[in-house]
């Protein structure tokens, strides 16, 4: 290898370097933001919870003054009017149940009430003490025999005023506690849907880092080819293979924390614990998926119907309709990686523009003739926004992988759908 093919491997090497780790900063910065956004919404959700709590707990004993206040001064006309003793003890439960229920209601509100709710309950708790201190009042005259100026009070307009301004306030209050109850609520909702756009937007790393993966793959294939008994081609194959490799499990590890940040979604939520473990299942099985496709030389041969039915497992559903039929088959090590590529950009293609975009019935059969495999992928459904013309990142992708095969691929785009024919031979 001359200085100038030297140096420019060098700078090449360089640049991929610096640029794997960029892209491995950002998908970093990314999953420390999803943290944050869950820790965030879990805070909030419990916050939600408590002071949902307090709420419930503020109006019960607000209903318990206002009733205790209500009943009492019932049994107080009662008695006012009949002089019979049996009426004087609704007025005695109320008298005993008033102050506590204040003091409840002091302590359920906390540090936290406004200034507003702390100025109601003063207001609350002084015009109780008033209504009850009259109340005291009548029923004492009665008891002395003064009647007629017991109901000459009660007729007065006095205690009317201090029960209507008592509903006010306690009215009140109530609509201030349903309010911030509202708020907290929001605010739950707001954060709830700030994380599942972030989560939207990892995944997004995700599939880029395995389109990085590929990548680095194909140079080192590239580089084998270019240099066979170069040493400056072996340490150039061992650092892009430990670059594949490490690559490999940082996926893998965001596999792992997007997979912890589901189950603590609804770790508070147990009627959400269905739809977690859904959502889990699917996620594990876009990891297994994974990491069939990256075959190594090392690995025993493969059965292409393990390999298809990984493939297809992290879409499929009782909706998500797939066939799959062939005899047993045995793919060579050197087969598994390049076909487990195709497969998954057929896949893939399936559910954003196919039949699994179209409510179409997928359906792959594979048979074996001469040593030839031939795999049969058929989209059955109507198609309107694919442009069979347009040379992507996947076309090329499965030109590349027909190469590295030996064999063919060819796709056919009809009014009903989609088919390809994959022809490869079996023998290495």
């Amino acid at each position: 290898m001359n200085p100038a093919s030297l140096a420019r491997n060098l700078g090449s090497r360089h640049i991929t370097r610096w640029t794997n780790l960029a892209l491995l900063s950002v998908i970093g910065g990314a999953m420390l933001a999803g943290l944050f956004l869950v820790f965030q919404t879990i805070e909030v959700e419990r916050a939600q919870r408590e002071h949902s709590g307090n709420t419930a707990r503020v109006l019960v004993e607000l209903r318990n003054v206002g009733n205790a206040a209500l009943n009492a001064e019932t049994g107080q006309r009662g008695y006012l009017i009949t002089l019979d003793q049996r009426y004087l003890e609704p007025y005695r439960t109320g008298r005993t149940q008033y102050q506590p229920a204040l003091d409840r209601l002091r302590r359920s509100l906390g540090e936290d009430a406004t200034a507003r709710q702390l100025q109601l309950l003063d207001r609350i708790e002084n015009l109780t003490r008033a209504k009850f201190a009259e109340m005291d009042e009548s029923v004492a005259l009665v008891r002395g025999g003064a009647l007629f100026d017991a109901r000459r009070q009660v007729l007065s307009d006095e205690g009317q005023e201090v029960m209507v301004r008592l509903r006010q306030a306690i009215r009140e209050m109530e609509e201030i506690e349903v309010d911030l109850l509202g708020q907290a609520a929001s605010d739950t909702a707001s954060a709830e849907a700030r994380v599942l756009p972030l989560l939207t937007g990892v995944m997004a790393l995700l599939l880029l880092s395995l389109l990085l993966g590929y990548r680095l793959v194909s140079r080192t294939a590239q580089a084998e080819a270019r240099a066979e008994q170069s040493a400056a081609l072996a340490e150039a194959r061992d650092r892009a293979d430990l670059l594949a490799r490490e690559l490999n499990h940082r996926v893998k590890n965001l596999f792992a924390v997007i997979l912890a940040i589901v189950s603590m979604s609804a770790r508070d939520e147990p009627k959400a614990k269905p739809v977690v473990e859904r959502i889990s299942s699917r996620i594990r099985a876009l990891l297994t998926a994974h990491e069939v496709t990256q075959g190594t030389q090392n690995q025993p041969p493969a059965s292409l119907g393990n390999l298809i039915e990984t493939t297809l497992a992290p879409y499929r559903s009782e909706y998500v309709l797939a066939e799959i039929s062939g005899p047993e088959t045995f793919l060579p090590a050197e087969h598994v990686t390049p076909l487990g590529l195709v497969l998954h950009e057929l896949t893939t293609n399936a559910v954003k523009y196919g039949a699994w975009a179209n409510g179409g019935l997928l359906t792959v059969r594979w048979d074996i003739d001469g040593g030839h495999l031939t795999i049969n992928w058929d989209e059955g459904c109507q198609i309107t926004d694919l442009d069979p013309a347009r040379q992507g990142f996947g076309s090329m992708l499965m030109d590349s992988a027909a190469r590295q095969l030996r064999g063919t691929i060819d796709r056919k785009f009809e009014p009903d759908g989609v088919n390809v024919r994959i022809v490869i031979p079996l023998e290495v």
